[in-house]
């Protein structure tokens, strides 16, 4: 077995995990590579007396074939992870030294477990959808995100109007700080901020979650994943936000963009004692109270 280890801002909080990890895999006699700026990390701050093979890109990562990726963060180097990973197919298993961690669900105190779960077969993979996205205005080789796609306001306290069209029918006009269209993984994410539903992973949705709407009745709505979305974003400004996961954008008035399901899957790893609801029972605290 083979994996790819990768983290991306490294606090020193994270040091011994970092070290815990590594000598697990080294332990093991597994194989791995490490990305770039965390091996300068390891080199400089840890004790393990080593350099590690490094891969810093995509085609880096391919090369080196691995049949795991490795993350040491939160959900937001999983979703850096993405553009690493792309449509290779490679699993992903995230330690979360983070906070939440919807995605990555291996915690500190579970991380030999995790990787005795991957050398016995004891796992399962849980397939993300994505969301792709046409646009002249955004000039990016990664046209796709896990979590959402949003757009936003950028130099002004002014609302933008987000115009919204689906499968080729004029839906809505959203007045508001901006507009969500988040994914089934994305939903515990800034959706879930914007007050918008949590939904199962598995679930062929997208929805469609208003940022601080100027109108009480614009709520999240959810939408079958086959439909096709077009927006429309103006403002008193120049130029306007889009976001892919936490890749950022500014685009001038008036820019539309088109959404629509990814035709790839990002695999996320679960180990076989770990379920959806385990994890938001666990990170949201629910049936705690007895009295529920």
């Amino acid at each position: 077995m083979k994996v790819a280890v990768f983290g991306k801002v490294i606090s020193p909080e994270a040091r011994p995990d970092i070290e815990t990890l590594h000598h697990i895999l080294i332990d093991a006699g597994i194989d791995f590579v490490v990305f770039e700026s965390l091996n300068n990390f390891i080199v400089e701050h840890c004790d393990l007396g080593l350099s590690f093979p490094t891969f810093s890109n995509h085609n880096d990562l391919i090369n080196h074939a691995p049949d795991f990726l490795i993350t040491i963060g939160g959900d937001g180097t999983i979703l850096d992870a993405t553009t690493l990973v792309r449509d290779s197919k490679i699993p992903i298993v995230g330690i979360n030294t983070g906070r939440l961690g919807f995605l990555s669900n291996v915690s500190r105190d579970k991380i030999q477990e995790a990787i005795e779960a991957l050398i016995a077969g004891k796992y399962k993979l849980s397939e993300r959808s994505l969301l792709a996205l046409e646009s002249d205005a955004v000039d990016t080789e990664m046209p796709f995100a896990l979590n959402e796609v949003t757009v936003s306001r950028k130099d002004t306290t002014a609302m933008v109007t987000v115009e919204v069209t689906i499968d080729g029918e004029f839906f809505n006009n959203y007045w508001a700080d901006g507009l969500i269209v988040a994914t089934p993984t994305g939903s515990t994410g800034y959706s879930l901020s914007c007050n918008g539903p949590i939904i199962m992973p598995g679930a062929k949705t997208f929805v469609l979650t208003p940022i601080a709407p100027h109108n009480l009745t614009a709520r999240p709505f959810v939408i079958p994943n086959s439909c096709k979305i077009k927006l429309k974003v103006t403002s008193r400004e120049e130029q306007s936000l889009i976001s892919l996961d936490s890749r950022i954008y500014s685009v001038p008035n008036g820019t539309e963009i088109s959404l629509s399901l990814a035709d790839f899957t990002i695999a996320l790893v679960e180990t076989k004692n770990e379920t959806f609801a385990k994890t938001l029972r666990n990170k949201l605290m629910w049936g705690l109270d007895k009295r529920n």
